[in-house]
């Protein structure tokens, strides 16, 4: 198996930038605060010849303004991620020295029954010696490990330390093409926590009562019915002008990045309040992209029989825009209606996966064009002549023809809706791209003959005195 190693320490010591540095990436959000990481935070670093699985987990001793409910979870699943690794990466600060904080830690990093690494970070300015010195008189540990996250200084030599206490060396595939990728999206506080959580059947990633508590875009592996997913729990997206920390900044835009990279996104709506202004931005948006979408209602439950017909009639009525969207009602607390999610996830990757050659494309364009003709334009009509594939994720069909680029937007929603309907499509939009060919003859003038100018002259004399 994958060894897996956790970073944990006290806030503001640079565990994201460490994890950051094994794993070559940007996945974790780092900032000049402490309290930025929350949840487990996986990611996959290079063992020379071999690898392992790094967990960024959050500091243990919170600050004054972390909230106490909020502080407990984190400090929950620090402890969970210290349970399930087989090494321990304990990150302290040599520019602050010994504090109070890592002494208490010390005394529960000295429970561990597993290899302890006390790793002193930021380094950089001061010099090793000087930065390690002090904290040799923690005791009980290995020496301890000079590094800069930041710069890179000392993270061969930690790789060694690391590569040495795993004897049993196992190599690993990062690229898994059959995983699905679903990115779940909303506004703050609407239960998008909740809803991985229930998915996953446990406490993956935290939840609370006060909105904004997830911050960085978590990824959570987990496999069900034998097929591989990877979700991705996203920070609430509110408005722009409500966005004023920076922090929060970042978080919309790797909420934004996480659905590029997915394959379908689950846009997480709170029944109580259907719809807002913020989730039809968040749809146009969606809807941009190009992505497969399912919407998922939460909160449906304890509502009566009226709310429920007047939510169904609102979301009618302003998602007409994006018809082609899988509704759910779920209740991510209680979990109902929560499994017929993945009922349509699989419906739409075997929409996704099917392949159709241009024969096939070009009868269901012709059908198209005989049910409702394209419209006249300076009294000609547009000739759609044929039609192929163009790419996957969106999934697009470039049409060829004449004057195409006077096509109306109605007339290309009516092409895409009969593509997605003739291509038994659940979920998934079709993008409708044109390309007209050039005429070859606009540029060459017949040279006329003497005869011929003749009888021109005579026609136009005719029709005048007429």
């Amino acid at each position: 198996m994958t060894p897996v190693v956790a970073i944990v320490g006290c806030p503001n010591v640079g565990k994201s930038t460490l994890f950051n540095r094994l794993t070559r990436s940007r996945s974790a959000l780092v900032a000049n605060e402490p309290g930025v990481t929350r949840d487990r935070q996986y990611g996959y670093a290079n063992l020379q010849d071999s690898g392992m699985l790094v967990c960024d987990t959050g500091g243990i001793a919170g600050s004054a303004e972390d909230h106490k409910q909020i502080q407990g979870a984190i400090s929950e699943q620090t402890m969970q991620a210290i349970a399930e690794a087989d090494a321990v990466l304990w990150l302290v600060d040599g520019r602050s020295g010994l504090t109070t904080g890592d002494m208490e830690l010390a005394e529960i990093m000295r429970t561990v029954v597993k290899p302890v690494f006390l790793v002193v970070n930021k380094i950089d300015g001061i010099g090793p010696e000087s930065a390690v010195a002090e904290f040799h008189s923690i005791g009980g540990f290995a020496p301890p490990v000079p590094v800069s996250a930041e710069a890179g200084d000392g993270i061969d030599n930690l790789l060694d330390r690391i590569s040495a206490s795993f004897p049993e060396r196992t190599t690993f595939q990062t690229e898994t093409p059959d995983v699905v990728t679903l990115a779940v999206v909303g506004r703050p506080n609407v239960g998008k926590s909740t809803l991985i959580n229930r998915v996953t059947g446990e406490n993956r990633v935290l939840t609370s009562t006060l909105p904004g508590t997830t911050r960085d875009s978590i990824t959570v592996p987990f496999q069900r019915r034998q097929k591989d997913y990877l979700l991705i729990d996203t920070a609430g997206i509110r408005r722009r002008h409500k966005v004023t920390d920076k922090i929060e900044k970042f978080s919309v835009i790797k909420s934004l990045k996480a659905i590029e990279t997915c394959h379908i996104v689950i846009l997480v709506l709170d029944a109580r309040d259907v719809i807002s202004d913020q989730d039809q931005t968040l749809l146009g948006m969606i809807n941009q992209s190009g992505k497969s979408l399912i919407i998922a209602v939460n909160k449906w439950d304890g509502l009566s029989h009226q709310q429920k017909l007047t939510i169904r009639q609102q979301l009618e009525r302003k998602t007409g825009f994006i018809d082609y969207a899988c509704t759910h009602h779920i209740s991510a607390l209680h979990g109902t209606g929560v499994g017929k999610l993945f009922d349509s996830v699989d419906k739409i990757i075997r929409s996704q996966r099917q392949d159709f050659n241009s024969s096939t494309i070009t009868g269901f364009l012709h059908e198209a064009s005989a049910a409702n003709p394209p419209p006249m334009v300076r009294g000609r009509r547009i000739k759609l002549k044929f039609a192929h594939l163009g790419g996957y994720d969106p999934l697009r069909i470039i049409i060829h023809g004449n004057q195409t680029q006077d096509i109306p937007a109605n007339y290309r929603r009516y092409l895409a809706s009969h593509f997605r309907k003739r291509m038994k499509l659940t979920g998934t939009p079709v993008f409708v791209e044109f390309k007209h060919g050039d005429n070859p003859y606009k540029t060459f003038r017949n040279t006329l003959t003497r005869r011929q100018i003749r009888k021109r002259r005579r026609l136009i004399e005719y029709n005048r005195k007429k």
